[in-house]
């Protein structure tokens, strides 16, 4: 594996290894604090296959009539649970960021246009997600240490070996059945770590729209990576 650059995380409570191919394709070993680098050396031969699968995995966007990633501005469009909505630069009572069948960013937030859509982006992801959470959790029978909503470009949901489970902000643009998959996805770890058979029947039959909702990330991906 002299041709692959990785990271190696090592954890005292962690009892296995995993390999996760990031969206960036940076690869990432979480390992036991003992293993060594020889052992984790030989793993990540055996998996070369798989991760060369990874890395050179064509993904497929659908094109969008207006495409995220430009100016906060008159006729723009951004995405929120879903659907594109069109942004109007206007007053608003609240003197912030408001949502009605479209987006209005207050004309005193020139400057300051995106980090004002980001932060209401945020503040709907911690109320939308993380009641999600907590019903998808009662539903499962588990219980987790700390949910959150983080900045993390790449992953959409992790899950730590503490128990505690994070979730990227920007799945607030992805409709709900989405949502619902990797809120499931990350608390089914806490009742099986790696990704095996037991796992994925887990999430399947907590989550019967899994396939419809890993096509459309596979799809949409990109386009909830950018902030807007």
């Amino acid at each position: 594996m002299n041709d692959l650059e990785y990271k190696i995380v090592r954890s005292p409570k962690r009892r296995t290894l995993t390999i996760t191919v990031e969206r960036d394709r940076t690869i990432i070993v979480h390992a036991p604090e003992n293993a060594s680098d020889k052992a984790i050396a030989h793993v990540m031969n055996s998996k070369r296959q798989w991760i060369y699968g990874k890395l050179h995995h064509e993904q497929k966007y659908q094109d969008r009539i207006h495409p995220p990633g430009k100016e906060v501005v008159n006729g723009e469009s951004a995405p929120y649970l879903g659907r594109d909505y069109r942004i109007e630069i206007a007053e608003t009572e609240s003197g912030e960021v408001e949502f009605s069948d479209g987006f209005k960013v207050p004309v005193s937030h020139q400057n300051k246009k995106r980090a004002a859509l980001k932060s209401w982006y945020i503040d709907r992801a911690k109320e939308t997600i993380l009641l999600r959470v907590n019903a998808a959790a009662k539903e499962l029978g588990v219980k987790f240490k700390a949910a959150k909503i983080v900045d993390n470009r790449y992953r959409w949901g992790s899950c730590t070996v503490n128990g505690a489970v994070n979730f990227n902000w920007r799945l607030i643009k992805a409709p709900i059945f989405v949502i619902d998959y990797v809120v499931v996805h990350e608390l089914a770890h806490l009742l099986e770590n790696n990704h095996t058979a037991r796992f994925w029947n887990i999430v399947r039959a907590a989550s019967p729209t899994m396939a419809k909702a890993k096509a459309w990330l596979k799809e949409h991906g990109q386009c909830l990576e950018e902030e807007v």
